[in-house]
């Protein structure tokens, strides 16, 4: 009778068991998403005044969600910086490091760099 009660007790404390378990690896996605995005911006800078000498960063913006193209974490950077060189120039020079990235000019003449990245954890609640 001892054995039956311990694997009802089981099977009842099972659903809350899962249920916490899935906030826990909810809420450690994200802290490991919004990390990454992060490092992805400190990255970023550090390529950018690397690649580009003269570049003077004015300002830095990072967030981390969803972009608005489908149901998934992305992790956004973005870097706003100054330099003598033109668009075509920095362009190539981050084309060797990025694969995809968004360079405009402002209309002070300040550069803005915009990198979208996936997220470890793309499918986190912070996707939907």
């Amino acid at each position: 009778m001892k054995v039956l009660k311990r694997i009802g007790l089981c099977v009842l404390m099972l659903p809350f068991v899962l249920v916490c378990l899935y906030i826990i690896i909810e809420i450690v996605g994200a802290c490991v998403n919004h990390i990454s995005t992060g490092r992805q911006t400190s990255d970023l800078k550090r390529t950018l005044t690397t690649v580009v000498t003269d570049a003077e960063i004015t300002d830095e913006y990072s967030w981390t969600g969803n972009t608005g193209n489908g149901n998934h974490v992305d992790c956004v950077s973005e870097v706003t910086f100054s330099s003598g060189l033109d668009e075509n120039d920095i362009e190539k020079a981050l084309k060797q490091n990025y694969d995809s990235f968004q360079l405009t000019v402002k209309e002070n003449g300040d550069y803005m760099l915009r990198v979208v990245t996936l997220a470890p954890f793309w499918d986190n609640i912070e996707g939907h």
